[in-house]
């Protein structure tokens, strides 16, 4: 009989955790299109495989009365599953419980699966949801937030660092997305700021929304902090099922391998003829990916952010590789201060997870300015830079058009340890472009010239004719081959292939010293 009590009391604490915050503050969250923590745990792991860790865990807080609201669990779910069969840890912030707000046994919990997470080399996703710290318990809810920032440090690189932010984020709290690889929000429902829009109207006397000041288009368009917008929880949990198709467990695994698919004819067959023989005339990057990688793969990354540049993952022959690619339809695919760091974020996850690199080069150089200059793209343009120069993964080039001044040193060249390098026929590589480098060459034969612009034509054949081709950088071993298009995809698999088993070093060092 007592031991039937026993096994009666934990089926009813079981139950218990179930609840959250109960069925009216469950009700509220439903209303506002969102859903439970619960809830979002188990659409993310596959059917059936989560282990729930410290469900009956409880604050210890005695002040403001809080020692009478005790809810099991303490507003986070923590645990482990599997998405696709492989192994993740997870924890999902309850806002129905104390508005999801961090108190110290909270941090505990988070912190938990963080020390787990990195002991045996698996992912962790969290699933943000919180009013911030429990201001009730002061400085200790300060400390787990700092407890679990210095495990998102020690953890990066070692294990990959998912958050979605579903409902508010703000002050302290963003800080932990900000320290994790990648960052999914949901448009209308989640927010991040480091001061809310009472305090910035309070500062600067500045009208802002929640949604203006920090939420999902805000930080998917102009502040780049956020990687990915969904439109909803469910699609928000979908895409990061997705996401994780691509990416190793830790740092020590290679790739994710899955059966190879062609790209579609039509869009291979018209690689040939994609690229306008004008200089000047645009063309779209992605026509130029989706006729090589494997059908319906490419998965990207910022989309709406710095869109001159374009990154994200891929398949090629069923191996996950990571794409960077010159926008032409943006800018001319120029760099700039945004386009650079979006770029070099994404190059030093890659290459921190052993996920190899393939470039598709079409950049004029640099954008000019005073707001770029001032803005510090000299320093910004060196991230990227640094980014591709201390990658020791699997790196190729596929430079498709132009290839200009120290854009082409940047974007991978052979230059910086890549190992390889080919161009297409309509490439055209040089330290700037023929209107401009005839310009500054010739200028006092233009000047004197009976009729300086049937000169300047003149000239700019010639030098074209000379040097806006890729035949001279082949001659030096600087490009490995020149290629057509339609042969881009099978020598780009063949290079993976045999670079697969790829080791290089960088000098002993306690870190680098990264141009932030």
């Amino acid at each position: 009989m007592e031991s039937n009590e026993k096994v009666e009391r934990l089926r009813k604490l079981r139950e218990e955790t179930l609840k959250g915050g109960g069925k009216a503050r469950i009700a509220k969250q439903h209303e506002k299109g969102k859903l439970t923590a619960r809830e979002r745990v188990n659409l993310l792991v596959d059917k059936g495989s989560f282990e729930e860790i410290d469900a009956f865990v409880t604050h210890r807080s005695t002040a403001f009365g809080l020692e009478k609201q005790k809810f099991l669990g303490d507003g986070v779910i923590t645990g482990h599953g599997k998405i696709n069969g492989r192994p993740v840890y997870v924890f999902s912030q309850d806002f129905t419980v104390f508005g999801g707000s961090l108190s110290e046994t909270h941090a505990e919990k988070i912190c938990k699966i963080m020390d787990l997470s990195l002991k045996n080399g698996i992912p962790v996703i969290g699933l943000n949801d919180s009013g911030g710290a429990r201001i009730q318990e002061g400085v200790s809810s300060l400390g787990g937030y700092a407890e679990v920032f210095w495990r998102n440090s020690m953890a990066s690189g070692v294990v990959p660092q998912i958050s979605a932010v579903m409902g508010p984020c703000a002050g302290g709290a963003v800080y932990s997305p900000a320290l994790t690889d990648f960052i999914f929000m949901v448009e209308n429902t989640s927010y991040m700021f480091v001061t809310g829009p009472n305090v910035v109207k309070t500062v600067t006397h500045e009208e802002v929304t929640s949604e203006e000041l920090g939420g999902a288009t805000t930080h998917n368009t102009k502040s780049g902090v956020a990687h990915f917008a969904t439109a909803n929880d469910a699609v928000c949990i979908q895409e990061i099922r997705k996401l994780m198709s691509y990416i190793p467990q830790n740092c020590e695994e290679k790739v994710p391998m899955i059966e190879s698919k062609d790209p579609d004819s039509a869009k291979a067959k018209a690689l040939d003829e994609l690229v306008p023989l004008n200089p000047n005339k645009p063309y779209d990057i992605h026509d130029v990916i989706s006729g090589i990688v494997d059908k319906d793969s490419f998965y990207e990354v910022q989309k709406d952010h710095a869109d001159n540049i374009v990154v994200g993952f891929a398949r090629l022959g069923g191996r996950s590789i990571g794409i960077v690619a010159n926008q032409p339809l943006s800018l001319a695919g120029v760099l700039d201060i945004d386009a650079s760091l979006k770029g070099a974020r994404f190059v030093r996850f890659c290459d921190a997870f052993n996920i190899p690199l393939v470039v598709f080069e079409d950049v004029p150089g640099f954008l000019p300015g005073t707001d770029q200059e001032w803005g510090g793209i000299i320093k910004h343009g060196a991230k990227l830079l640094y980014a591709f120069c201390e990658a020791t993964v699997p790196k190729m080039t596929v430079i498709t058009r132009k290839a200009y001044g120290g854009a082409y040193d940047v974007m991978n060249s052979k230059h910086i340890r890549a190992d390889y390098n080919v161009a297409w026929p309509t490439s055209e590589i040089a330290v700037m472009g023929t209107k401009g480098a005839v310009e500054i060459i010739f200028r006092r034969e233009i000047s004197e010239a009976k009729n300086p612009e049937a000169k300047q034509k003149e000239l700019e054949e010639q030098y074209s004719e000379e040097f806006a081709h890729p035949y001279k950088a082949a001659a030096r071993g600087f490009i490995d081959d020149v290629i057509l298009p339609s042969e881009t995809r099978k020598k780009l698999i063949n290079a993976l292939e045999i670079s697969q088993h790829k080791v290089d070093s960088v000098p002993k060092k306690k870190h680098d010293n990264l141009p932030l």
